[in-house]
């Protein structure tokens, strides 16, 4: 750790905090996340790891933990939601592969970090959140680093209806179990990251509609997500 930098407490409601150096080198940071945090966990697809060094994670972070941005921890935000940790963040993203034609549904604007990396790989993102406040704040970052292939709109979750579908949808937040009403938004072919489960035995899941109109699950690792707010209510959609 550099001489000046200092120390400061994390904590959200995953319950996990830990101690963080705080440093003012913002691009050394940043490619020190990538390579000890993101690559270490197995994101290795190009792509990802260069969007992620490229799009300024610091500017989406609440100015209040923006010196501790690119730290090993969830990023408390309001509301009592965090940001992903960045290596939550890059697996993903790699899961996704996403591709240039792809239309993405984003569940969980959040600060707007990965909206914008989704929007650098694919075609489009249509972002929703249910905070009023999360969609503003976010609208005002995404317009500022000049993303233009992005919408948001503060919708709930549990009123998306099948009639627009998606070739990916990048869900930010937990489901106790997986509900038709989330796998009927994917088109044949389309790819959906979700995380499953009760706290604290959650698995992030990799959800593939085949162009049969069958589905895969696979469970990439296990992980724990403060859960989508109102999504109790829609349990009898489960499959």
């Amino acid at each position: 750790m550099l001489a000046h930098d200092i120390l400061r407490t994390l904590s959200c409601p995953s319950g996990r905090k830990l101690l963080l150096p705080m440093s003012t080198n913002t691009e050394t940071a940043r490619a020190q996340m990538v390579s000890q945090q993101v690559r270490a966990w197995e994101v290795l697809d190009a792509r990802v790891l260069n969007v992620m060094r490229a799009v300024p994670r610091e500017r989406y972070v609440p100015e209040a933990y923006r010196d501790v941005a690119f730290a090993d921890a969830e990023t408390p935000i309001g509301h009592g939601e965090c940001m992903m940790r960045p290596q939550i963040e890059g697996r993903l993203l790699q899961s996704l592969q996403i591709e240039s034609i792809d239309e993405v549904l984003e569940i969980g604007t959040g600060t707007g970090f990965l909206t914008a990396c989704l929007a650098a790989l694919g075609a489009r993102v249509h972002s929703i959140d249910i905070h009023e406040d999360f969609i503003a704040a976010a609208r005002d970052r995404l317009d500022a680093e000049r993303v233009v292939n992005v919408t948001v709109a503060m919708q709930d979750a549990t009123a998306l209806t099948p009639e627009a579908q998606y070739d990916v949808v990048a869900v930010t937040a937990s489901v106790p179990t997986l509900p038709k009403r989330l796998t009927d938004l994917l088109r044949p072919g389309g790819r959906m990251f979700v995380v499953v489960g009760h706290s604290p035995l959650m698995e992030a899941q990799l959800v593939s509609r085949q162009l049969d109109g069958g589905l895969t699950t696979d469970v990439l690792f296990e992980t724990v997500l403060a859960p989508m707010r109102n999504w109790q209510d829609t349990e009898v959609f489960e499959l």
